[in-house]
């Protein structure tokens, strides 16, 4: 009787199926991941999250997963020691290529991840493994295993994607010419050694069997058609899940603490305060940290400034930057700016009913926040994937302004400039449009993910693709 009891139980253990989620080191595609992991962790599917110690314990301090997150196993494997300098608020190409040590130190997660796929395969029907598409090396070796599949996870917007595939395949069919007016080139994007890195990855990607997208057809779904073309896709199926950021915030006990800018936006009128961040990867210099604090004061606008440096390969090793702002700066603008210099709860900031405009890098993770909360930009891009995400905000969606084309990337932003931009997202008719298109945006993502929503069937459709006997 009880080796009946112990075959059915194997049994049952047998027929699970098992996600297991490979992120890139750097915190927009740590969060990403983490974020996805908690919507699939809600089906009651067991997900398993890979990284160091370091990076998993970055993620979950700063994700913002509030019911999930605990049903996730983590598994913490080590790298060798990788340096991890400060970033160079002085280099031209405002690539983090600070981080590039971190990120060549990601490849020895290969052997680890390997055997966690063989173990996992053993014991479950299925091993779906969702890696980030700058982490294909670490993965490659589930094709030899019958019951494991692979689905590349893209952390950029569906029209950025597009165009670098299609760029990368010679054009190989016409698209709309308004797309590419403005175009930026991809020239500073990238430092030469990222590039190499990116290439050896992406070559690992030809065995997956689908792709997936932090967006939505709601704001995306003339690129994701594109994408979806036999001449770009090679017939791979292709789910967009996003926005994986949670939309509604859970109510604060009388014990929970909020951070002080929360509170603080509790205190202003609608839509009056200009919320300022450059994400995890942006250094910018003395000098236009000063002409950036002159712009904001001499504005008149009530701002949220987040004021750090970008993240370093092991973000808690401590020696942080003083940054040289103007004199008196703090006490005249008291009253109406307060700055924040460690990690802030941007969605919770970017979802306050205070916040009316977004300064910001237009990092990918960034857009798809400010768009679900229904703020628009004043796009100040840096590198990556940024000046096209520009592009789409600003002439495609519409729901934006540009700071600094990118042509003039290594021009310093001076304060008039910074002063003219917030004035007109803050305090002009055309930036209340701006904000009215980003209010319908967000309108739109909250119904896709309601019963019966694109979002929620795309997801959907998604588990039971994986689940499938």
């Amino acid at each position: 009787m009880a080796s009946n009891l112990h075959f059915c139980n194997n049994n049952q253990k047998s027929q699970k199926v098992v996600v297991v989620m490979v992120p890139f080191p750097a915190q927009g595609h740590l969060n990403q991941l983490l974020q996805l992991s908690c919507l699939i962790a809600s089906y009651n599917i067991q997900v398993h999250y890979v990284s160091t110690k370091t990076h998993n314990l970055q993620a979950k301090l700063r994700v913002h997963c509030f019911d999930s997150i605990s049903k996730i196993h983590f598994h913490e494997f080590s790298t060798p020691n990788f340096i991890s300098p400060s970033p160079n608020p002085n280099f031209q190409i405002k690539f983090p290529s600070h981080l590039q040590p971190s990120f060549e130190a990601s490849s020895y997660l290969r052997k680890p991840v390997k055997k966690l796929l063989q173990t996992l395969s053993s014991k479950n029907r299925r091993v779906i493994i969702i890696n980030d598409s700058l982490m294909g090396s670490v993965v490659q070796d589930f094709v030899s295993l019958p019951n494991a599949e692979a689905y590349t996870f893209h952390s950029v917007s569906a029209f950025t994607l597009f165009l670098f595939i299609w760029e990368k395949r010679n054009r190989p069919f016409p698209i709309d010419a308004e797309m590419l007016n403005e175009l930026p080139t991809l020239e500073g994007c990238f430092s030469p050694e990222f590039e190499r890195f990116m290439k050896i990855e992406h070559d690992c990607m030809k065995f997956n069997s689908g792709k997936i997208y932090n967006t939505c057809r709601v704001i995306e779904s003339p690129f994701l058609d594109l994408l979806s073309k036999e001449l770009i896709d090679n017939n791979k199926k292709q789910w967009a899940l996003g926005p994986f950021n949670p939309l509604t915030f859970p109510k604060k006990g009388p014990n929970t603490r909020s951070h002080n800018c929360l509170l603080w936006l509790d205190k202003q009128e609608p839509n009056s305060v200009l919320y300022v961040s450059f994400g995890t990867t942006t250094s910018f210099s003395d000098e236009q940290i000063r002409e950036m604090a002159i712009g904001l004061e001499q504005s008149q606008q009530k701002f949220v400034w987040v004021l750090r440096d970008a993240d370093k390969g092991n973000v808690f090793t401590k020696d942080s930057r003083k940054f040289e702002l103007p004199k008196g700066f703090e006490e005249r603008v008291k009253e109406r700016g307060i700055l924040v210099r460690d990690w802030a709860p941007q969605l919770e900031i970017l979802g306050h009913v205070s916040i009316g405009g977004f300064l910001s890098h237009c990092g990918w993770n960034s857009c798809i926040e400010s768009i679900s909360m229904g703020v628009p930009i004043a796009a100040w891009p840096m590198h990556s994937d940024q000046p096209r995400n520009t592009v789409l905000i600003t002439k495609i969606l519409k729901i934006g302004l540009v700071v600094r084309d990118w042509a003039h990337r290594n021009e310093l932003v001076k304060s008039n400039i910074v002063k003219k931009c917030v004035e007109k997202l803050m305090a002009s008719k055309e930036g209340d449009e701006m904000r009215n298109r980003a209010k319908n945006s967000s309108v739109a993502i909250r119904k896709s993910v309601g019963e019966g929503g694109v979002k929620r069937m795309e997801l959907d459709s998604f588990i039971s693709h994986i689940t499938r006997y």
